[in-house]
């Protein structure tokens, strides 16, 4: 069977549920079944096998909960149901549904088993004899031959995510759970797509399964805002701050694809004043745990984290996910973005896009069947105004809410002592509050001028070029003996006209390593054993040692900042300057300055 998702569907409470369970669901508020849960909480109340197909956020857990929760026999102290999740995040997350959902059940115990928990707290935690068990394949494969484990007397096995459990390797692992279960078992199996190795693993463990298909208009919540804005690397900071300080935003989580990135972004968002945390694979379980936790209470609002870290997360006040870093391929996008926009609530996605990956926006178009929209990027004059009504409700807020009996006797003890204007006393207050997020507008970006007026100055100070006969002799100019530019940095390079060096292999390596395009990468002189180029001042550290490491025609640049003596040695020794211009053939001899932003 397959539904639209807008199909009109029953209420829980006709749904057949037991009394304790649909207790909790009307207690939870939930009135309505999704699609998915509509179509596949009769048939497994009726202890059929279930194939189910929905995209992620789509109310999958509660579709195969609810019904098995229904079924469960709480006398019975044997593990009869199993939730296999590809992660441990995903795991914790269905486990705290289940238990809410069984919360009138008597003696109901349930256990999450993961990785990177202690297998001390999983072996005593076991003794207790739970009547659900959600883990990860890895870690229930584990104590299924320790031992530890039995599935005997097993009634249900869920595979949750299953496509997600293919993508990262546990296929077999859950083959051989899947062997261990009694034949009389009842499988639901839950995939946003159908690969062939799991449509596979339906045919040969599922019996005579329903199909269920929720079939969307789109791949990804329609309730859900998406934007791009297209920056490069050397920007992102910048304009992610800038849409920090005017998008109105709950919860926020920013994607990344490196564990060091997301730890350095949340350094970077702290100290601009923002609570934010990183979540990777690197931290420990209790952490993370610990972490999610933060973000939901609301002591902390970005959370900055890699694909496999955020995997299975559904914190309420998620508003807003930023692809700060373009994910490698559209399912990852549909996944991240699916963090927001849940349960039919409002989300905004925002992605950045640098020229070189506009062919990728093109794809998740593509798969996603919807135009995501140019973003227009807070204006200075936005950021000020967006900070002057903030200034005046932080007024209004403690005018209101504190008492200020002492700070006005103070004010006035000064004004009488001064004979000052009370408009001054109060406009010198809010210079002092304000210095650090200033309500004026401030520019962001370097505005840089047309090359003709960048190189010559404005044409209507030029005035009208003589004509060739009435141009005076051209007089012989002195070399330049610095010619790095103004906002520009020289740097030496270990590589030179010896190694086949040409400025273009420069520009390539340096603009597809570091991020910085190609149009503020400066002059370039090529000598026999090494090079100078100028690149925009104030690099970052961590960008200067990614440089130094990238190899160009078999030999590693070695990057170095080069002194005043050592560009005037060098450019005493080139023989012509064509290497600086005629030689480069993919852009202009020269670019204007460009400063780092500072982090």
């Amino acid at each position: 069977m397959s539904t639209p998702e807008n199909d009109s569907t029953p209420s829980f409470a006709e749904l057949g549920l037991a009394a304790p369970i649909l207790q909790a669901v009307q207690q939870a508020g939930y009135e309505t079944p999704s699609p998915i849960q509509a179509q596949s909480i009769p048939p497994l109340l009726a202890g059929r096998d279930l194939l189910g197909q929905a995209q992620t956020g789509t109310g999958k857990t509660a579709a195969f909960a609810l019904p098995l929760l229904s079924r469960l026999d709480v006398k019975n102290k044997s593990t009869q149901m199993l939730v296999l999740a590809p992660t441990r995040e995903l795991a914790i997350q269905v486990s705290e549904a289940i238990q809410s959902y069984a919360r009138h059940l008597k003696d109901f115990h349930i256990l999450p088993i993961y990785g990177g928990q202690s297998m001390g707290i999983q072996l005593r935690s076991l003794q207790r004899k739970p009547q659900v068990v959600v883990g990860t394949p890895g870690r229930i494969l584990d104590h299924i031959r320790r031992g530890t484990l039995k599935l005997d007397k097993l009634e249900a096995l869920v595979l949750d995510e299953a496509d997600e459990m293919l993508r990262m390797g546990f296929i077999d692992d859950v083959e051989t759970i899947l062997k261990e279960t009694p034949e009389n078992r009842q499988v639901a199996l839950f995939s946003a797509t159908m690969p062939g190795p799991i449509h596979r693993v339906a045919q040969k463990y599922l019996k005579d399964p329903v199909d269920v298909r929720i079939q969307s208009k789109t791949s990804t919540v329609t309730t859900i805002n998406q934007r791009y804005w297209q920056v490069t690397g050397m920007h992102k900071l910048d304009a992610l701050t800038r849409i920090l300080e005017v998008e109105d935003f709950d919860g926020m989580i920013i994607f990344v694809r490196t564990k060091n990135a997301t730890v350095e972004l949340a350094e970077k968002l702290e100290a601009r004043g923002y609570s934010a945390a990183a979540i990777n694979g690197d931290m420990n379980q209790a952490l993370r745990e610990k972490t999610i936790e933060r973000m939901k209470k609301g002591s902390i609002d970005i959370l900055i984290a890699t694909d496999v870290a955020a995997r299975g997360l559904d914190i309420e006040r998620m508003s807003h996910v930023v692809n700060y870093d373009i994910p490698y391929d559209t399912e990852s996008y549909v996944h991240r973005i699916g963090r927001t926009g849940r349960a039919g609530r409002k989300g905004e996605a925002i992605l950045f896009v640098s020229p070189r990956e506009t062919r990728m926006l093109s794809a998740i178009e593509k798969a996603t069947r919807q135009v995501i929209t140019k973003m227009q990027l807070p204006s200075s004059e936005d950021i000020a105004d967006r900070r002057v009504l903030q200034f005046m409700e932080q007024l209004s807020e403690t005018i209101e809410s504190q008492e200020l009996a002492y700070f006005e006797t103070l004010i006035s003890q000064y004004q009488q002592e001064h004979n000052a204007d009370p408009i001054e006393i109060a406009a010198a207050l809010a210079f002092l509050v304000q210095k650090d997020r200033p309500l004026k507008p401030v520019k962001h970006v370097t505005q840089r001028p047309a090359r003709e007026e960048r190189e010559r100055g404005p044409r209507q100070e030029r005035g009208e070029r003589p004509s060739r006969g009435e141009r005076p002799p051209r007089e012989k100019r002195a070399p330049r003996a610095h010619p790095n530019e103004p906002d520009m940095d020289t740097y030496r390079v270990e590589v030179g006209r010896a190694d086949n060096i040409e400025p273009r292999n420069l520009v390539g390596a340096i603009a597809n390593e570091s991020g910085i395009d190609s149009q503020f990468i400066g002059r370039i002189t090529i000598n026999d054993d090494h090079s100078l180029i100028d690149l925009p001042q104030g690099m970052p550290k961590d960008m200067f040692q990614q440089i130094r490491k990238v190899w160009v025609n078999n030999k590693q640049l070695n990057m170095s900042l080069a002194t005043e003596e050592a560009v005037a040695e060098s450019l005493a020794a080139r023989p012509s300057r064509r290497n600086f211009s005629k030689d480069r053939k993919d852009g202009p001899r020269s670019k204007p300055g460009k400063k780092f932003k500072k982090s």
